[in-house]
């Protein structure tokens, strides 16, 4: 338990920190390019909030994954991971959709 809570940890404190980037500087040029190609520069603000909230809940439930396994010694915190994916997956989604038009240009 105390290796998976040492090896998701700082994974997701990194997802934690480069959504807070991607979000609050509107560092767009952390997003791949292809992912961004089409998105207008009003819409800049937008896409980097709703990618930059993906990857916070993504990172947050990461950080669960670890924490919640080594307190209760149990396998249930990979729940949290499923969520994280599923919550993070569609907001990244939605972002892609609404303000690229899709996935790959």
């Amino acid at each position: 338990m105390i290796v998976e809570f040492c090896i998701t940890l700082p994974i997701g404190l990194l997802c934690i920190v480069l959504g807070l980037v991607v979000w609050l500087r509107q560092k767009i040029d952390l997003i791949h390019d292809y992912h961004c190609s089409r998105v207008k520069p009003e819409d800049v603000r937008a896409y980097t909030r709703l990618w930059g909230i993906a990857l916070v809940i993504l990172g947050v439930c990461i950080c669960a994954v670890g924490v919640v396994n080594w307190l209760l010694a149990t396998e249930i915190g990979w729940s949290f991971m499923a969520v994280g994916f599923l919550v993070g997956g569609l907001l990244g989604d939605h972002a892609q959709k609404k303000y690229n038009g899709s996935w790959f240009s």
